[in-house]
């Protein structure tokens, strides 16, 4: 009995390993393989803001006007770490992604940050309210804790297929510190939903669904698309986002801010892009009118699709007119 309980050498290595290992873990956290881990002594507060840059002179082409008119829907923000997206830049939209991209429902894209939040994915969700126009600011305030410092967001544009813009996975702490001040300019992507192409085409399913991808100016390369401008390499921002931290943390007893500011806040930054004239394809010709051996005419028209904006390039002659050719001729009784 008592050489059974006698520990061989080998075995009590193993015990020292394994003791060795759990007070290491104790000690501290590891750090992640994407250097994410943030050692900060406590939470950070701050104040988000989304301003909207859409406006006629900067995105001119088919800009929505009325029914609906350009706006943006509500902000939705959730904090998290590295086990959690809620959304991806080349991957499949989520059920909750693709709601709220195309009709901007935010149940179950909520939904699905609450179950992550369970397996402390998750710290915390904000929404902001909406915006009814092109251009504005909303702003709301977040809690941020250090096993949670990553910002993923989203807004919708409205109307739109499936676009939205949006951060995904926005690193707040930098090693043991919180960050002062981050400030991102926002591009439009598409969810991979729809198959729209423009801001008001009607619904068109994608089947099978598509990828996250970023919109710009070259893709995708239809000229039907509302964001297809050749001329430019790159859109100007369409909105933005500033973070600022607070010194002080929130109230638990108040309830944090979450309101649209006025225009005059915050300065915008107008910038004009040009839009060339687009005129549709020429009609065929028309019969001859006048005599067939000299003097005769024929006309053919073409009419224009989209009229120039920001001195883009003039639209050239919508009418044109050539000889006759004999089997045009129209005879005269």
């Amino acid at each position: 009995r008592h050489n059974s309980e006698i520990k061989t050498p080998g075995s009590c290595r193993g015990l020292l390993l394994v003791f060795l290992k759990l007070s290491h873990s104790l000690a501290g956290p590891l750090p992640s393989p994407n250097g994410t881990q943030c050692t900060a002594k406590g939470p950070a507060s701050y104040i988000l803001v989304f301003t909207g840059h859409w406006s006629p002179q900067a995105f001119p082409k088919q800009y929505p006007l009325f029914r609906p008119p350009a706006q943006w829907s509500k902000l939705v923000a959730v904090s998290h770490n590295r086990h959690f997206h809620l959304w991806e830049e080349g991957r499949l939209a989520s059920e909750g992604v693709q709601n709220f991209a195309e009709i901007g429902v935010t149940v179950d894209i909520m939904k699905g940050a609450k179950e992550a939040r369970k397996r402390r994915a998750v710290g915390a969700m904000y929404r902001t309210a909406g915006i009814p126009n092109g251009i504005g600011h909303s702003s709301t305030e977040l809690l941020v804790l250090p096993r949670t410092p990553l910002l993923s967001l989203m807004v919708k544009v409205i109307p739109s297929p499936d676009w939205f813009v949006g951060v995904d996975s926005l690193n707040l702490c930098d090693g043991s510190q919180w960050k002062e001040e981050v400030t991102f300019d926002l591009q439009p992507y598409d969810a991979g939903t729809d198959s729209g192409f423009t801001f008001s085409s009607p619904n068109f399913p994608t089947s099978p669904p598509e990828n996250i991808t970023r919109i710009t100016s070259q893709m995708p390369n239809h000229p039907a698309n509302s964001f297809y401008y050749p001329r430019l390499n790159d859109l100007p921002p369409i909105a933005s986002i500033k973070l600022t931290r607070q010194r002080r943390l929130p109230n638990r007893q108040t309830v944090m801010s979450n309101h649209i500011l006025p225009n005059s806040i915050i300065p915008q930054r107008f910038s004009a892009t040009p839009l060339d004239c687009e005129v549709s394809m020429w009609s065929s010709w028309g019969l001859c009118l006048g005599p067939c051996s000299k003097g005769g005419v024929r006309h053919r028209t073409r009419y224009i699709l989209l009229p120039p904006a920001n001195a883009g390039d003039p639209c050239p002659e919508l009418e044109e007119q050539a000889e006759c050719v004999p089997h045009s001729c129209l005879k005269r009784p």
